[in-house]
């Protein structure tokens, strides 16, 4: 398969940032094989597909950091309910999510994703096989984190149960171009340290299986951590050896400059959820300093229930907003910057900068191709001021994963629209049945 497109604005975010304002590429398979600024030369040359994008915009797909894509079905739950995690979510994910369940979320969540230029994801959820097997389906990429946590969890009831999971993930998707298993113990205070130093030992046994983690997000961590072990939770995760190379931990709220540095010297890297955390009440992370002193920071949504969105349009205002408010100046985490954190440096969070995040030749086909003529978008100074601070989900016309077409002119061509949404209508209204019994109405 040989595809042209051509007549197009493209933002490769490369190492240059170069930019072309009419250009052209040329992808073959899956691959990019060449891009360039100008008119294309057709003369003697054979394409399967040509694409006159028409003036539009050709960015890299954007990489969604952190994500619990099946709590789609929480979207909007109890938003005014002070202990809605132990009223509704945690008795409904007891008695009601099942295989099925996160199966229908999943496929809702991808379909939202795909619909707004998300074309990788990092997920960590329960009965991860299923949200693998729905990205796959939908033609994305993702990291598929199977949860662990010490709490009443809907696929298992020990750690013992919890990791033979894993490896039923691990042995699912080893070797897939698209799909990674990861094991995500859920927190430091919902798994301790000796299961931060078994996870540490499993990936150590098994290198292909990367770590994704909730990390120093609250206060009451804090304080756990405080009153069972005497320090805080980085130290605690790094005692247990979690913190190493290519671990993803979100949130990342909770920290010093020491601990900053230490993370930087481990490697790992981290997942930002500016809307979340503010949903939330939970404060703002350090971005700027996370990033200036090496680590890489990708945007993120958070699970829907917590940002509601699965939309990095919605993560990237808000991201670049309480920098400046951190930082007391409209100078902080520039638009530019914000771009790099939905691709390139989201990319590098997931371990993935080599194959995608950028468009260069021998890179991945995954790109996006977004509407330039919406009036909320004009006039267009800085292409990446508009992207941060105007753009929106909506805007996004086509998407292409691994050269293949995913979404054309916001049609979904791997996902059944109707068949997701008539499916998780139904999952919603078993869903509202539970809901009434905890409130008791009849």
């Amino acid at each position: 398969m040989r595809m042209l497109i051509e007549n197009a604005r493209i933002l490769t975010m490369n190492e240059n940032m170069d930019e072309h304002l009419t250009g052209w590429i040329v992808i073959e398979d899956n691959l990019i094989t060449a891009l360039g600024s100008g008119a294309f030369e057709k003369a003697g040359q054979l394409f399967d597909e040509i694409v006159d994008a028409g003036g539009d915009l050709i960015m890299p797909g954007m990489v969604n950091t952190h994500c619990h894509m099946s709590m789609t079905m929480f979207r909007g739950l109890g938003e005014d309910v002070d202990d809605r995690l132990f009223r509704y979510i945690l008795p409904l994910e007891r008695e009601a999510v099942t295989p099925d369940v996160v199966r229908i979320g999943a496929q809702l969540a991808a379909l939202e994703m795909m619909l707004g230029g998300v074309t990788t994801t990092a997920d960590m959820y329960y009965f991860e096989r299923e949200v693998g097997r729905v990205l796959d389906g939908a033609g994305m990429r993702g990291v598929v984190g199977q949860s662990l946590a010490n709490f009443a969890a809907p696929d298992h009831t020990s750690f013992d149960e919890g990791f033979a999971l894993v490896d039923a993930l691990r042995d699912e998707f080893a070797g897939h171009e698209r799909i990674i298993a990861s094991i995500a113990p859920h927190a430091p205070y919902s798994t301790g340290p000796a299961i931060m130093a078994r996870v540490a030992q499993y990936v150590a046994d098994n290198p292909s299986v990367k770590i994704q983690m909730h990390l120093a997000e609250m206060k009451s961590e804090m304080e756990w951590c405080a009153t069972h072990h005497g320090c805080r939770p980085v130290e605690l995760a790094d005692r247990a050896g979690i913190l190493q190379e290519g671990a993803i931990m979100a949130h990342c709220l909770e920290i010093t400059p020491a601990e900053i540095e230490l993370m930087a010297e481990r490697g790992i890297t981290v997942a930002h959820n500016a809307r979340s955390n503010a949903k939330a009440g939970r404060g703002i992370a350090p971005v700027e300093a996370m990033r200036k002193a090496g680590l890489s920071v990708g945007l993120a949504t958070d699970g829907p229930m917590s940002g509601n969105t699965l939309d990095i349009f919605a993560q990237m205002a808000p991201a670049s907003l309480f920098a400046k408010l951190l930082g007391g100046s409209r100078a902080c985490l520039p638009a530019q910057e914000v771009v790099k954190m939905a691709t390139i440096e989201a990319a590098a969070v997931l371990g993935m900068s080599d194959m995608i995040g950028s468009l260069a030749e021998g890179k991945r086909a995954d790109l996006i191709r977004i509407s330039l003529d919406a009036p909320h978008l004009l006039p267009i100074y800085d292409i990446y001021a508009a992207l941060v601070f105007s753009a929106a989900a909506s805007d996004v016309r086509d998407v292409l994963v691994n050269g293949v077409w995913l979404v054309k002119n916001r049609v979904s061509l791997t996902v059944e629209r109707e068949k997701v949404m008539r499916e998780a209508a139904q999952c919603a209204a078993a869903f509202r049945s539970k809901i009434s019994q905890i409130d008791g109405v009849n």
